[in-house]
């Protein structure tokens, strides 16, 4: 069982394109082609005119077990730490720091660091204990609607669920699901001190006439 096929096998969801799955799961184009070839000549998945469908369901579940043993036994990569979430089946969305992150496309962190990593999805009410489940199987701590200490958790990343009622407005950026631009610019308004960077970066890429230029105030003060 090999692991890049083991994450096409459980990033894929019903009408996914070759190029989103690339995306999902961080590896090249041309990479998961290949292997989407095999897998389609194995019968594990199908190619169709609407994307990629998983035909195997048993096999799916062999590598959903093989994967949680794996991140069981070796701690996760902060790489991995947004491809994880795509293995859960669930619809979700980054949110909060992870909104920024998302739409900066990695440019901007805060208060994070290399052992202390939460991820902040925001995920439908009623999937809020199977995300438990799911993670748990991974060996990985969840906390629900606020940062716990770190103290708290095992493991150096961990993820902080945002239970939604209704829909979740999710928009795709860089294989990533994440909550609207407008709306991750309300919450970094919300603390606006700590995002200026961020929204300087976002004002100038998509054009939010924001007003954001921190460097400028720090030059005048």
């Amino acid at each position: 069982m090999d692991p890049t096929a083991a994450k096409i096998v459980l990033a894929a969801q019903r009408g996914d394109s070759i190029n989103r799955i690339a995306e999902k799961v961080d590896i090249s184009y041309s990479w998961i082609y290949d292997w989407i070839e095999r897998l389609d000549d194995a019968d594990f998945i199908a190619k169709t005119d609407d994307g990629v469908q998983i035909v195997d369901h048993d096999m799916r579940r062999h590598y959903d077990e093989m994967m949680g043993a794996l991140y069981r036994r070796d701690p996760i990569s902060q790489e991995d730490a947004y491809i994880i979430p795509h293995f859960a089946g669930m619809e979700f969305a980054y949110t909060e720091i992870d909104a920024a992150y998302v739409w900066t496309h990695g440019g901007y962190q805060i208060a994070r660091s290399h052992d202390d990593y939460p991820v902040f999805i925001d995920v439908h009410d009623q999937d809020v204990d199977r995300w438990i489940e799911f993670f748990e199987q991974y060996g990985i701590d969840t906390a629900i609607d606020e940062r716990p200490d770190a103290s708290n958790v095992k493991g150096d990343i961990y993820y902080v669920l945002f239970p939604t009622a209704g829909g979740i407005d999710t928009e795709w950026i860089d294989g990533n699901p994440v909550i609207s631009l407008e709306e991750t610019v309300e919450q970094m308004m919300d603390n606006r001190p700590a995002y200026e960077p961020a929204l300087e970066i976002i004002d100038e890429e998509y054009d939010m006439d924001i007003d954001a230029s921190h460097h400028d105030r720090m030059s005048a003060d």
